[in-house]
């Protein structure tokens, strides 16, 4: 036990001696290192000061010759400088000399307008004198005072601007006249050509197919029990005659005459003909009829692009699909009208949605004329009021034919409107009859007038050419004669559009060679 202690003892002492050892040693080497550090610091600390002394020295340098430099530059400018302002006061001194003679010059040259001036007023005083003797003179020869001589100068001039005046405004009138008739033709000519519509024309009469000759006796019934009935719930007139495999419908009111061909077509495509099935079919037809009113109604407005209308005023709209005047159908003529005024109201800087509102409703007492009283005009004017419509539409209805004056342009433009509507070819058509009686009629009021020779209605009755006999009217009367023609047609005749009335004077001379 004690030997362990002892080794262990001086094995302590051992690692003791030995961490002495060389922590001495470590610190010589230290101290080394440290000295040999020190002796390169100041070596590279000498070397900075000889490189700072060397760059102090190239700066002190460069700025000296800077300084020269700067210098030099300075005293040459201050040279230049000294030489403009010596060449500035010899152009002064120069100026002042110049501006003393200009002063003398003008000094003469007052005293020569005052001596001109003095002898001016001499010479208004002399003339003021002859002038009131003058005056005095001309009083004494015309025997008129000064104050009577102005006023009968006034009188004369006046009297001559009148003259000027009124043959000034003659012809601006004319200018202006000739301008507004050309102004009014490219606008409705451009309307025109801008509406495309179909040129068809509708009839009052509806006929329906049957599939063979057989359906028209059990469309006659028993004892004619079927087509009185029919008759009796429509109110049109069935007409059953020769014509192989069809029916005629012939009623005025073209609703009903539709309600009639719907409900008799679906009898024919049912087979089962009799009262009831005959009364359930035309409230069948009456229900599809008033939706096709609807939405015939409802299209209008889309197409014319004419919104907020009273739902009433749509249903009449729609109404008007079966609706004819002269052939020609109201709702399409209607919408025809609307197109035509909105692309004139364009043309003239008004109102365009009013404009074809307005067109699209002139006509809307068409659809109810045949179930009231009246003109369709006042009916339509009403049913605007009626149904709040605006004063200028209301108007526009009241004044397309004529009733009442028009109080705006809107007004005016929907009646040339519905003129282009009607009297553009195809539009509208008459029976054979009356169409012939027109023509007939058109020539014999041309024939009647004195030293007409020939008359020949034209251009299916839209233009009448009138041939007069040369010795009995001039050509001066040409123009009267044409003139009482067309305000005798005006008064007798009733027409679609209007009539050209055209005068034809030709003078030969005829020989014979022998």
């Amino acid at each position: 036990m004690g030997i362990i202690i002892g080794i262990v003892i001086a094995v302590v002492i051992v690692g003791i001696v030995a961490f002495l050892g060389g922590f001495s040693y470590r610190k010589r080497q230290a101290e080394a290192q440290i000295g040999s550090a020190e002796e390169k610091s100041r070596k590279i600390i000498d070397d900075a000061i000889k490189v700072g002394e060397a760059k102090k020295r190239e700066v002190l340098l460069e700025a000296k010759e800077e300084n020269i430099k700067l210098k030099n530059e300075l005293d040459k400018e201050v040279r230049e400088r000294r030489t403009e302002l010596q060449q500035l006061e010899k152009r002064l001194v120069h100026k002042e000399e110049n501006l003393d003679k200009k002063n003398s010059a003008i000094e003469q040259k007052e005293e020569q307008l005052q001596r001109k001036m003095d002898k001016v007023e001499k010479t208004k005083d002399e003339v003021e004198s002859l002038r009131e003797k003058q005056l005095q003179e001309l009083e004494r020869i015309s025997g008129l005072t000064l104050t009577e001589a102005k006023q009968y100068l006034l009188r004369t001039i006046e009297e001559e601007i009148k003259h000027e005046s009124a043959i000034m405004i003659k012809d601006i009138e004319a200018k202006t006249k000739l301008e507004a008739d050309k102004k009014a033709r490219e606008i409705i000519t451009n309307a025109i050509q801008k509406c495309a519509v179909d040129h068809v024309v509708d009839t009052t009469v509806s006929v329906v197919p049957l599939p063979n000759d057989e359906m028209k006796g059990r469309i006659i019934g028993r004892e004619g029990r079927n087509i009185r009935t029919l008759e009796t719930l429509t109110g049109i007139d069935l007409i059953i005659d020769d014509t192989p495999e069809a029916v005629i419908l012939s009623g005025f009111d073209p609703i009903r005459r539709e309600i009639a061909r719907i409900a008799l077509e679906k009898l024919i495509v049912d087979g089962r003909i009799h009262p009831a099935r005959i009364e359930e079919m035309v409230e069948k037809a009456k229900k599809e009829v008033e939706v096709i009113i609807r939405e015939e109604g409802e299209a209008a407005t889309f197409e014319t692009g004419v919104h907020g209308l009273h739902p009433e005023i749509v249903r009449l709209l729609g109404k008007m699909k079966f609706r004819t005047s002269y052939g020609q159908n109201v709702l399409r003529h209607s919408i025809e009208v609307s197109n035509l005024a909105g692309l004139m109201a364009s043309e003239l800087g008004l109102d365009v949605r009013l404009a074809k509102r307005a067109g699209l409703l002139h006509d809307i007492g068409k659809s109810v004329d045949y179930e009231v009283e009246g003109s369709h005009v006042a009916i339509g004017a009403n049913l605007c009021r009626k149904y709040g419509e605006n004063a200028i539409v209301i108007n526009a209805v009241e004044a397309h034919h004529g009733d009442v004056d028009p109080e705006t342009a809107i007004a005016i433009i929907v009646q040339a409107a519905d003129t282009i509507s009607a009297a553009r070819p195809g539009a509208r058509r008459e029976t054979l009859e009356t169409y012939i009686k027109r023509l007939q009629k058109l020539e014999e009021i041309a024939t009647s007038f004195k030293g007409v020779d020939k008359s020949y209605a034209i251009q299916a009755g839209r233009e009448v050419r009138i041939m007069v006999v040369p010795e009995e009217v001039d050509d001066h009367g040409l123009v009267l004669l044409a003139r009482d023609v067309t305000k005798r047609i005006e008064n007798d005749l009733e027409y679609p559009g209007q009539i050209k009335v055209s005068i034809i004077r030709e003078t030969r001379a005829t020989e014979y060679a022998k």
